[in-house]
């Protein structure tokens, strides 16, 4: 495996380092202490319900309350260093304090997906092993049966409107308790957020305990955070992205973003921060250059977003390519988009150059598309401002190799479609306890990413698609990002995805599912559009017409459960 030349460093902008230098921390601990410092009684967080309640805490104050509960962690639940803490739950004013309080206590981080099932939960706890887990109340009811064979010793539940001020959290937990009955009782021995801070600060000034001492033995190589995927593999796994990792990648990513202005940027999180998207950039990053971040629990249905747009003057949005089509779509949106808008980002899934063209005519604003994984911290390529190209996922970032790579290991010339791999400080560590899944994805220091791509002349790449997304049809390589950028072009197709069936005739054939924005839309309409930008076997054979498509928290159509559903129906027909 061979290195290529550099000639994306053309493209950064006239401050930008080819090479970085380490971050000026050693620790998450340490950046999130200096942080506090420096912006102080700045608000650092508000929490935006979807009917304008609100809640915000300063940077002072998450600094504060991170310590009494990064004290409670070690004094009173007896935590180590390197114990994992396991945080399940939504968007709040309680997320940054718990995290950031694990960080203190030089423990690990364990993200959860608050709408994980107890099956599902009980996967990943019991690889994980976390000595406690902070758990919203919507979902406390599943602990019984998720740590059923593995307990977890330290039980804290927390609310979706944890420290906001006391109305608005009385009536919200009135309307869950009482109208909605999204909260159920919680059955096992547990302690609330606030008890547990108020536990910890009492023991910190009892006992003199200086927080800063508990990092002091934390190098940049120990773990931070483990984030579980599917990998390239398919089979769950806890990537385990170290302090450096993670500092460096945020390193990386305001290296490239030269527009970033500390202390006066206001970030909207309507991404889960949970996900490593958002909790690398939106949590922690931003956290890092005293922006204030607007903080949504749920974004659907995108009204759930409209308050938040009109109270605060959103300077900088991360999203996926349904949250920016959904938003495209909705007339108050259209009708008075943000005003203060720089620019928005796109990860995830890939972004359709018709949503990118309608969000730009929309907000007067691009959508910058980066790329990255949960291994790599996540983010490896990002569009350089004002010299994006559209349909690329831009250029790696500084200190990064990006090679497109044969089926021997081998670059392939430019042009050439090959798999992505990557090499670079964002780089993870390795799978926990999973040498084996490490050794497939690791290749003398190249990451393989398991997606297809290529790369142009001057550095930029192209996704083409998942490698284990695409389809062969008569021997014809196809890839479905491809066939939905070209639905995504019809007025009359609202969503759109595509997979592989099998086929007597083909081997496989393309079979396309949309939701109609236009309800006369017929198969004839669809099938004659493709025809007219693709060639004959990317039309899709099969269509289905669908009312709504399986997507993650995040907002990414799931093309692995239409497969699912495929091989289901088959199977009983």
């Amino acid at each position: 495996m061979t290195a290529s030349t550099r000639p994306w460093t053309a493209f950064y902008g006239p401050n930008v380092r080819a090479d970085l230098d380490a971050p000026p921390y050693r620790t998450i601990g340490e950046m999130i202490r200096a942080a506090s410092d420096t912006y102080g009684k700045a608000p650092a967080f508000t929490a935006c319900m979807p009917n304008g309640m609100n809640g915000t805490l300063t940077f002072d104050e998450v600094d504060r309350m991170s310590d009494a509960f990064a004290v409670y962690l070690r004094e009173v639940a007896g935590l180590e260093k390197g114990d994992r803490v396991a945080l399940q739950m939504p968007n709040g004013l309680g997320f940054p304090v718990a995290a950031f309080g694990v960080f203190k206590a030089g423990c690990v981080l364990v993200n959860v997906n608050p709408l994980y099932t107890a099956d599902e939960m009980a996967k990943q706890f019991a690889d994980a092993a976390p000595s406690a887990l902070v758990i919203v109340d919507m979902f406390a009811d599943k602990i019984p049966a998720a740590t059923r064979g593995h307990p977890i010793p330290n039980i804290i539940v927390t609310r979706v409107a944890e420290f906001l001020p006391s109305l608005p959290r009385g009536i919200i937990g009135l309307v869950q308790k009482h109208w909605d009955k999204s909260v159920k009782p919680v059955e096992v021995p547990h302690i609330r957020l606030p008890e547990a801070i108020a536990a910890g600060r009492s023991h910190q000034q009892a006992e003199k305990i200086e927080v800063d001492a508990y990092r002091q033995s934390v190098t940049p190589d120990d773990v931070a955070v483990l984030q579980y995927t599917g990998g390239t593999t398919g089979v769950a796994k806890g990537a385990m992205l170290t302090h450096a990792n993670l500092l460096m990648n945020m390193h990386q990513t305001m290296e490239m973003i030269e527009s970033f202005e500390k202390g006066r940027e206001v970030a909207l999180t309507a991404l889960p921060l949970y996900h490593v998207f958002a909790f690398s950039l939106n949590l922690l990053a931003f956290y890092w250059i005293g922006a204030r971040n607007i903080l949504v629990p749920n974004p659907r249905p995108l009204g759930n977003l409209k308050r938040a747009f009109e109270n605060y003057k959103i300077t900088w949005m991360s999203g996926v390519n349904t949250l920016f089509n959904g938003l495209t779509n909705e007339i108050w949106f259209t009708d008075n988009p943000p005003r203060h808008l720089k620019f928005a980002s796109a990860g995830g899934m890939a972004l359709q150059s018709s949503v990118a063209e309608e969000w730009e005519r929309i907000t007067g604003r691009p959508v910058l598309q980066g790329y990255g994984l949960t291994e790599t911290s996540p983010v490896l390529t990002f569009e350089p401002l004002g010299k994006q190209r559209a349909g690329t996922i831009g250029v790696p970032l500084p200190a990064t190799q990006v090679a497109c790579l044969d089926e021997n290991g081998r670059e392939v010339p430019v042009g050439q479609s090959g798999e992505i791999a990557a090499k670079g400080p964002q780089v993870m560590a390795g799978y926990w306890l999973k040498p084996d899944e490490t050794e497939k994805v690791m290749k003398d220091g190249w990451f393989l990413t398991g997606d297809i791509g290529i790369m142009d002349k001057d550095g930029y790449f192209t996704i083409v698609d998942r490698k284990k997304d695409m389809v062969v049809v008569s021997g014809f390589n196809v890839y479905p990002n491809e066939i939905e950028d070209c639905l995504a072009t019809h007025p009359g197709i609202l969503e759109a995805a595509v997979i592989g069936v099998p086929d007597a005739a083909t081997g496989e054939a393309v079979k396309a599912f949309i939701i109609k924005r236009d309800q006369s839309l017929t198969e004839a309409d669809i099938r004659a559009h493709c025809k007219a930008h693709l060639t004959a076997y990317k039309v899709p054979r099969q269509i289905d017409f669908r009312t709504e498509l399986p997507k993650s928290n995040v907002g990414k159509i799931l093309r692995k459960d239409l497969r699912e559903q495929e091989f289901t129906q088959k199977a009983a027909e």
